[in-house]
């Protein structure tokens, strides 16, 4: 059965950005840090990579992250979806109108403007056909931004949340949790690197 997987990186105060993100400062001051673990060469690093990009069947993300990682300053062959990890899921975008044009035409995207839940919904289609065809169980991975994971947990979307919370204080950015309705988390797994401790709990 497709699960819906909610897979970020955190820093140990909660953000999933650094300070003043933006366009120009897509991971705010100092928060390429929250990401040094997916271009390490520790070998937990790299296998926990590999599995989270190869059960993706589809990926959903939020307007404002993909504008930063279509932008001019985004994705490109050697940071995009899985850090060079195998395969390009599709994409599916949660947005209030598609944009005028996209700048990774390599990949496939769909723009849902009736909101999370029908997002969430087309990603789970599209990971059955792909799991059909591949012959292999695929998920729907949420990859970001905070907001929108934060509002699929609310929304009771989530079958698994898998944080990769790394050894880095912020101090401000963008926060994963703002509140919400509280959630019973079951611990899956713990594994520690160096440069992050990987975490997967199953959402109750």
């Amino acid at each position: 059965m497709t699960r819906i997987i909610a897979d970020i990186s955190v820093s140990v105060d909660g953000f999933v950005t650094g300070p003043d993100p933006g366009p120009d400062n897509a991971l705010g001051t100092c928060g390429e840090a929250l990401h040094t673990w997916a271009f390490s060469g520790d070998p937990d690093d790299r296998r926990v990579l590999r599995e989270g990009t190869a059960r993706s069947g589809a990926v959903v993300l939020g307007r404002r992250l993909f504008d930063l990682v279509d932008g001019p300053n985004g994705w490109d062959d050697k940071t995009g979806y899985g850090a060079g990890e195998v395969g390009k899921p599709a994409f599916v975008v949660v947005t209030s109108s598609p944009p005028e044009s996209v700048r990774l035409t390599d990949l496939d995207w769909t723009f849902v403007t009736t909101g999370l839940s029908d997002a969430v919904a087309t990603a789970r289609e599209l990971a059955e056909a792909a799991s059909s065809d591949s012959g292999k169980e695929l998920d729907v991975v949420l990859m970001g931004g905070g907001a929108t994971i934060g509002s699929a947990l609310d929304s009771g979307l989530v079958d698994t949340l898998s944080l990769h919370l790394a050894p880095v204080v912020l101090g401000g950015g963008t926060p994963l949790f703002t509140g919400g309705a509280p959630r019973i988390l079951a611990q899956r797994s713990v594994t520690p690197t160096s440069t992050a401790t990987h975490l997967t709990y199953d959402v109750l």
